[in-house]
């Protein structure tokens, strides 16, 4: 299996990798590996999950629907 040195941590990130180490009682090691499978890998999703979702959106969104009276009375209304 291949290894791989990190070199040049910051402070900061270092600590918050040893945090959710402990947290998660894994060695920095394996929590290094877990964040990256995170990120790197893709997670799948189905198509009716996505379709599912994309619904859930558009249903959530508010239409506001501008109608050609609007229009005309917006031209309009800047004309003396």
């Amino acid at each position: 299996m291949p290894a791989l040195t990190i070199k040049n941590i910051p402070d900061s990130l270092y600590e918050q990798l040893k945090t959710a180490a402990e947290l998660h009682r894994r060695s920095i090691n394996s929590e290094v590996i877990v964040c990256l499978e995170k990120i790197l890998t893709p997670t799948k999703i189905t198509p009716a999950d996505r379709l599912s979702r994309i619904e859930q959106l558009r249903s959530s969104i508010k239409t506001n629907r501008i109608t050609l009276e609007d229009i005309e009375q917006a031209i309009n209304s800047g004309r003396p």
